[in-house]
């Protein structure tokens, strides 16, 4: 049984937790309907914002792939085909190696960042999942409506590849008339 001293404290601190949840309730309101929170593409966010929104981002595709069954990948014919989305669809915000992303991709927020590591901390049925549905107000598109499924597994195939290249490889396989 509780002592009355006990029964304070715990009542002080639960009313105490609720005092502070809804002051910042109200902080978090007042940041929101005062629009001081400034959401130009030319202003960076907090650091905290970007850690919120990247953890988010990463559970939600990460449960909404789990699902997804990876077909055979890296064939010679698929990773040309690969190659060609990649150049026509994904160079200008995401670079390649021994290429900047173009003035498109480093306007953008978030900076969209650079797929030659995508593997290392992606598994590719969730960069399948990515190009298919693409990120909410991220900037990035969901070619579901633009690209077959063969072509989303050959993106996917390729970028699997992309840590390996080196610039000339890249060039190689990304010129024009090359792949096919």
């Amino acid at each position: 049984m509780l002592s009355n001293r006990h029964r304070l404290m715990l009542k002080t601190a639960v009313l105490t937790l609720l005092a502070a949840g809804v002051t910042a309730g109200a902080a978090g309101l007042a940041v929101l309907y005062g629009g001081w929170y400034n959401i130009g593409a030319t202003a960076q966010h907090f650091p905290f914002v970007y850690s919120v929104l990247e953890e988010g981002m990463k559970q939600s595709v990460r449960h909404h792939a789990q699902e997804i069954k990876v077909p055979p990948l890296g064939s010679a014919q698929q990773l040309q085909l690969g190659a060609r989305v990649y150049r026509d669809k994904c160079v200008q915000c995401h670079g390649g190696p021994g290429v900047a992303q173009a003035t498109i991709g480093m306007s953008m927020q978030p900076i969209p960042g650079p797929l030659v590591d995508a593997t290392q901390r992606w598994e590719a049925r969730e960069l399948y999942w990515v190009t298919k549905n693409g990120i909410k107000m991220s900037g990035m598109p969901a070619w579901e409506y633009h690209l077959g499924e063969d072509e989303i597994w050959a993106v996917v195939a390729f970028v699997t590849v992309l840590p390996a290249m080196s610039a000339q490889d890249y060039r190689a396989a990304t010129a024009p008339g090359e792949a096919k």
